[in-house]
């Protein structure tokens, strides 16, 4: 099972396997085309309230990660992280985020559930 994390901005590579996308929002001055996106499911996003209270400086990133995985455990969401660990089993998954550290953004945490 192999499952990447990396910035929506970098050029996709040979061996990316199927690009998601896990941000709600469509990342800023990226084309679709050049994004090369293959699914995009907003289900396993972050909420709008969690993303403000985390940029906020609300809390830590254990307590995000928390509140983040109660997120995850909802029906909707649970099916769409269901249709990725499917997808992880069978081939390469490369998760997609325009946040600027990806390995401290919800992709991260993301991945690991993925992995596990």
């Amino acid at each position: 099972m192999s499952v990447r994390v990396r910035r929506v901005y970098d050029p996709p590579e040979p061996g990316n396997g199927v690009r998601v996308l896990v941000d709600r929002l469509w990342p800023r001055g990226v084309s679709k085309a050049a994004a090369r996106v293959d699914e995009w499911p907003k289900a396993v996003t972050p909420s709008t309230e969690l993303r403000r209270w985390y940029h906020a400086g609300g809390g830590s990133h254990d307590e995000f990660r928390r509140r983040y995985e109660a997120e995850l455990a909802t029906p909707e969401a649970a099916e769409h992280l269901e249709r990725l660990q499917e997808l992880s089993r069978r081939g390469p998954v490369t998760l997609l985020t325009a946040s600027r550290t990806p390995e401290d953004s919800h992709a991260a945490v993301l991945a690991a559930l993925l992995r596990a």
